[in-house]
C-alpha cells in the first residue's frame, strides 16, 4: 500500500467516490463533525458525500435542527449531528476554552462579562427567537458591553461552549442564533471515556486510513485523550504500516474497493484535506501552498484519481454559475470529468454551470 492509496481509500471512506447516505444528517454524523467556517462551500461539503441533493434540502436540515454549526473540536466551526451535539460540546469545549483565555484575557472578557452576556443572549433568544449575528450584538451593546475587536466573536463562541446557544433557522440566506435546549432536547450525559471512544471511532471510520497524529489534530483533544481513545477501540479497528506511519482502519474495511479514476470539486476547508496532520497523499508538497495558506486557509481543489492537481473558483451571475479552473501543471484532465462535476454543482445550487478552463 502506498500514498495515493491511502488518497483513493479516503475517498471512499468519506463518501466521495460514492456514498451511502441521503441526508444532511446522516452524512455529517457519519462524519462526526465537518469544518464549516465557510458556510456556503461547507454546505456543498456536505452536498458533495449526498446523492441528487441540493442547496435547499441542506438549508431545510440546518432550518429544522437536524444539523447545527457551532463551534467544536478544534476552535473554529464545525456542522454536527442534532444527535451528537451535547456529548461533543461537554468533551472538547473545556479544551478550547483552555485554548481561548489568553486572547479573551487581551480582550477583556473575563468570567463575570461572559455571564452576563449568557444571560442577556438567553433573554434575547428566549421563546423560539432566532436572531442574526448582526441583531444579537446589538443586544449586548444596548447593556453597554463592547463587541468590537473581535470581542464580539468571542462572546457568542463562548456561549456555544457554555451549551447555551446553537445555529439557528436561516433567515435571507443568514444563519442566526438560537437556545441550544429549545433547539435539542437535552440528552443523558455519557463519560469521558465512552466520549473519547465513541469520537474516536467516528473519525477512524469516517476518515481512514488516518493515524494517531492526524486524530489528534482534527479532534483538538490533547495527546493523552487522544491516545485514551484509540486505545479504547483497538479491537474493533486494525492498523497497517505504511512507509513510517501506522494508519488505522475499521476490521470491515474492505481493501478490495477499487476507485475509477474520477475528478472531484472539493470546496474550500474539505475534509478530505483538512482533517489530517499529514496530507501529503492528496497533494504533493509543491503544490501545497496552491492549496492552502500558513494561516489556515484552503481554497477549493481539484481532486483527481485522488490527488489534488488545481483549484478551482464560482461566480454566481444571474441564472448561470461560472467555475473557473486553475491546475497546478500542464493536466491530460478529460474535460466531460470536469464537466460531470460541474453539472453536480449547478444541480445542487440550481444554476446552470458554465466552466472556464485554464
Amino acid at each position: 500500500m502506498n500514498q495515493n492509496d491511502i488518497a483513493n481509500l479516503r475517498l471512499i471512506s468519506q463518501q466521495i467516490a460514492k456514498t451511502n447516505f441521503k441526508t444532511a444528517k446522516e452524512i455529517v454524523g457519519w462524519m462526526g463533525g465537518m469544518q464549516a467556517q465557510d458556510f456556503h462551500m461547507a454546505k456543498w461539503a456536505i452536498g458533495l458525500r449526498l446523492k441528487n441533493v441540493r442547496e435547499q434540502n441542506v438549508d431545510a436540515a440546518i432550518s429544522s435542527g437536524e444539523i447545527l454549526r457551532t463551534h467544536l473540536l478544534r476552535p473554529t466551526w464545525h456542522f454536527v449531528s442534532a444527535d451528537d451535539i451535547y456529548w461533543m460540546i461537554n468533551l472538547t469545549a473545556p479544551r478550547i476554552k483552555s485554548f481561548m483565555k489568553g486572547r479573551n484575557k487581551q480582550l477583556e472578557l473575563s468570567e463575570k462579562v461572559f455571564k452576563e452576556c449568557n444571560s442577556i443572549i438567553q433573554k434575547a433568544l428566549r421563546n423560539d427567537n432566532h436572531l442574526t449575528r448582526k441583531e444579537l450584538l446589538n443586544e449586548i451593546n444596548k447593556a453597554k458591553i463592547s463587541t468590537d475587536n473581535n470581542r464580539g466573536s468571542h462572546i457568542l463562541m463562548n456561549s456555544e461552549l457554555d451549551g447555551i446557544i446553537c445555529s439557528g433557522r436561516i433567515k435571507e440566506r443568514q444563519i442566526t442564533y438560537a437556545l441550544l435546549d429549545e433547539r435539542i432536547p437535552k440528552t443523558k450525559a455519557i463519560d469521558k471515556e465512552e466520549a473519547l471512544a465513541k469520537l474516536a471511532a467516528r473519525y477512524f471510520e469516517s476518515h481512514c486510513p488516518a493515524t494517531l497524529q492526524d486524530f489528534i489534530w482534527w479532534s483538538g483533544l490533547s495527546v493523552t485523550d487522544a491516545k485514551l481513545g484509540l486505545e479504547l477501540i483497538k479491537s474493533n479497528f486494525i492498523s497497517k504500516k505504511i512507509n513510517t506511519g501506522e494508519y488505522w482502519f475499521r476490521d470491515s474495511f474492505s481493501f478490495s474497493k477499487k476507485q475509477k479514476e474520477s475528478i472531484f470539486l472539493l470546496p474550500a476547508f474539505d475534509e478530505l484535506l483538512i482533517s489530517y496532520k499529514d496530507r501529503s497523499a492528496a497533494i504533493i508538497f509543491e503544490h501545497q501552498k496552491k492549496a492552502f495558506s500558513n494561516n489556515g486557509i484552503f481554497w477549493p481543489v481539484i481532486i483527481a484519481d485522488g490527488i489534488a492537481v488545481g483549484t478551482w473558483k464560482r461566480e454566481i451571475k444571474k441564472d448561470k454559475i461560472i467555475i473557473e479552473t486553475s491546475f497546478f501543471d500542464q493536466q491530460n484532465i478529460n474535460p466531460e470529468s470536469i464537466q460531470k462535476e460541474a453539472d453536480k454543482l449547478g444541480y445542487f445550487l440550481n444554476f446552470k454551470p458554465e466552466i472556464i478552463l485554464k
